[in-house]
């Protein structure tokens, strides 16, 4: 068995880009061969120096991968984000610090390159919060009984003058870049997306190689013509003994920038004919749907977890960059263990701005920096943080001062995987 030391942690180059791949797919549980069109896609996201493999000898045995990426913080300003993805350690390798070796390459590079935080998607719960990520948004997907929902079921268009139209893959591409931005810049814990993202997703690219199936999908235009909402979704075909329908639309995603978009497109989903079911896919934990219906028990949860997770790499950047609907000021002891960023800070916000300096005043509360990762996009709170045991008051009360300072009346929302 090969000793830590012998195992290389490095980028990777164009040509072990397949080996890589090969490890990949192992990690994920997915066969292991690629196939050289899904190759082919994949290559379009390599990116020198930001794909890391660990070799044993000449074969890979653990993946990483990183990208540009802007997130938006409260208020609809955007830092930049290391977008961390493709995190595999091969069965054979566990335990031997190779996440940890390339975790901290990775967030060095990103420090060095002046991201303001990290973010990733956590398979498994436990294993990123010793790097510093805390989960900043949750994720909430609903299953809709649409008989049970009191929905007129002889709806045919939105009230509001509007109309749906079904549209195809093109026009997805066309009209769905400039709608996820309008979402995207008014949404806290939303990313951005590239335009491999769309073909990706309308069957343009094979990058998993499994049979691609294309879905419906709807756009929501306003009375005057707007496109304001899109959703993709698929159904299926089942039927009772008795000859009686039972099909589910199960939804890809649903995007919509204004209530009546998002109002016009859950009405048409449940209305569907032969549709009993509307599974929501990842929706915001405080998404409209459930209200929607005339019956909000219609709409029974059936996945809630943590979703985005952030670690913050320059704090002073991250609370300034984010607006603030109180006033107020505490002083915060931010621990990172991998010392990237921490220290003492004060911080004075409000709505016309905040700043952020360093402070030798005494700190008000303490905290580590994957706290501070959950509590940035304003939907942890401190308080319950303090009674969890994982913030500490210097100063009585100042749990709550800081929850005055960083929550938010909404929620914020991550609607991508990655």
């Amino acid at each position: 068995m090969s000793r830590r030391t012998e195992i290389d942690v490095r980028p990777i180059t164009e040509a072990e880009f397949p080996d890589w791949n090969r490890a990949l797919n192992t990690g994920f549980l997915r066969p292991p061969a690629v196939a050289e069109e899904q190759l082919d896609a994949r290559r379009n996201e390599f990116v020198p120096g930001r794909s890391l493999g660990a070799f044993d000898g000449d074969r890979c045995v653990a993946t990483f991968r990183s990208f540009d990426q802007e997130l938006t913080a409260v208020g609809g300003g955007t830092v930049r984000a290391d977008a961390i993805s493709n995190v595999t350690v091969t069965a054979t390798h566990r335990r031997r610090g190779l996440l940890t070796r390339m975790m901290a390459q990775d967030l060095a590079a990103a420090k060095e390159r002046g991201d303001v935080v990290a973010t990733l998607i956590a398979a498994e719960y436990r294993i990123y919060g010793r790097y510093g990520f805390g989960p900043g948004t949750t994720m909430t997907e609903w299953t809709v009984d649409v008989p049970r929902a009191g929905l007129d079921p002889r709806w045919a268009a939105p009230e509001d003058g509007g109309r749906i139209d079904l549209v195809d893959g093109a026009d997805v591409r066309r009209l769905g870049p400039g709608l996820h931005e309008r979402l995207r810049r008014t949404q806290p814990g939303a990313v951005s997306r590239s335009a491999m993202w769309w073909r990706y997703r309308t069957g343009v690219v094979d990058w998993n190689g499994s049979p691609w199936t294309e879905p419906c999908y709807a756009v929501y235009r306003s009375a005057d013509g707007e496109v304001e909402g899109m959703a993709s979704y698929r159904t299926d075909d089942r039927w009772g003994d008795a000859k009686q329908p039972l099909n589910t639309a199960t939804v890809d995603w649903l995007l919509a920038v204004t209530p009546a978009a998002e109002r016009a497109l859950w009405h048409y989903l449940c209305s569907i004919d032969w549709v009993q079911t509307v599974k929501s896919g990842w929706r915001s934990p405080d998404d409209l749907l459930p209200d929607l219906l005339p019956d909000p028990r219609a709409a029974r949860i059936t996945t809630q977890a943590d979703w985005l997770w952030v670690r913050v790499l320059d704090v002073a950047r991250a609370l300034t960059a984010r607006t603030y609907e109180g006033q107020g000021s505490a002083v915060l002891e931010v621990v990172d263990r991998a010392g990237l960023t921490g220290g003492r800070w004060r911080l004075e916000a409000g709505p016309d701005g905040a700043s952020c300096v360093p402070t030798t005043e005494s700190a008000h509360l303490v905290l580590d920096v994957a706290e501070l990762g959950a509590l940035w996009l304003g939907d942890a709170s401190a308080v319950r943080l303090a009674a969890l045991g994982r913030v500490r008051e210097e100063r009585a009360g100042a749990a709550r001062v800081v929850d005055a300072l960083l929550r938010t009346s909404g929620r914020p929302w991550c609607p991508d995987m990655f």
